[in-house]
């Protein structure tokens, strides 16, 4: 396998790692992190519920000994301190990583740049593009607040042919199949809040914590 390939199918599994935590990290994005001595991954992690450990502390206390290993994560490694945890830009070069592979870099001002100087400068090679827009679509919902200052949001209409939800006598039925309640079940376990109309109420699906009712 190229190198090119190696990084694409490794950078993927970040992003992968990272979906799947999608609706459980906040405030904090949900980041995937991959890391591989040689052909092997030694190591996997995403950012926890409420946001701490990072995906990047996780996959290194997985790892073990990860010295002259290259890391990859879906979002630019944090560079401010915080009471929550450690930075893990400095984490990751105390590791002995030789090489990190960033999919998008952090938006965020307190990290943005600072995270890849940091590790550049305790000597590491780091490159930055790899997965950027799947990690971007990934975490939609981080950029929106920052970019915009909002949340993200997603809206779904189940509605019959001619434009219905029910009967003229308010009688109604699923007019979705089982593949798209399926689906939707999914987004709502993916999402941190729901709102629905007055009188409705529709159960998150999977075993994660049950969204906010507004």
């Amino acid at each position: 396998m190229s190198d090119a390939a190696a990084d694409a199918r490794w950078m993927a599994e970040a992003i992968r790692l990272g979906d799947a935590a999608r609706g459980s990290t906040a405030p904090n994005p949900n980041v995937g992190c991959v890391i591989v001595s040689g052909d092997t991954v030694v190591g996997r992690g995403e950012t926890r519920p409420g946001g701490r450990p990072h995906a990047e502390a996780v996959a290194l206390s997985h790892a073990g000994d990860a010295a002259g290993a290259t890391l990859y994560t879906s979002l630019e490694p944090c560079a401010h301190r915080s009471q929550r945890g450690p930075t893990c830009a400095a984490l990751i070069a105390e590791a002995g990583i030789a090489r990190v592979v960033i999919a998008i870099e952090d938006p965020d001002p307190r990290t943005a740049g600072q995270g890849t100087s940091m590790l550049r400068d305790a000597g590491l090679a780091v490159e930055i593009g790899e997965g950027a827009e799947p990690a971007r679509r990934s975490m939609a919902g981080y950029f929106t607040r920052l970019a915009l200052g909002r949340p993200r949001v997603t809206l779904k209409l189940a509605l019959s042919i001619d434009g219905k939800i029910a009967l003229p006598s308010g009688e109604s039925k699923w007019i979705t199949g089982e593949d798209a309640r399926a689906h939707v079940h999914l987004e709502r376990a993916h999402s941190d809040m729901i709102l629905v109309e007055r009188g409705t109420f529709c159960r998150p699906a999977g075993p994660r914590r049950p969204p906010s009712r507004a």
